[in-house]
């Protein structure tokens, strides 16, 4: 198990914490889809898969999530916007899999 940051006193425990972290990120991110897969399978008309609002509305939590721990909303912002987006075009490609 990694140090927490605060308690970190080499580069390499950093690092440590840093990869350990990002296997952490990936099987999230991993679930994550796995909920777009779904949304694929439910979802009746391909028309569905793009939901502006929903967009928005996923972005603007991530960045009030990112206010309410004291890291740069901007940063998560891009983040988000690039997940989101990442995520789409997964479920428009899960969503045509499915039907072919």
């Amino acid at each position: 198990m990694p140090k927490a940051p605060e308690d970190c006193e080499t580069m390499v425990e950093v690092r440590e914490g840093v990869d350990a972290l990002d296997r952490e990120l990936v099987a999230l991110l991993a679930t994550r889809f796995g909920y777009m897969r779904a949304a694929a399978r439910i979802k009746q008309s391909r028309d569905a898969v793009r939901d502006e609002a929903r967009k928005a509305s996923v972005i603007a939590a991530a960045v009030a999530e990112a206010g309410a721990h004291g890291i740069p909303a901007d940063v998560v912002a891009d983040i988000w916007e690039r997940l989101v987006e990442g995520s789409i075009a997964y479920e428009f490609g899960e969503w045509d899999r499915i039907r072919d």
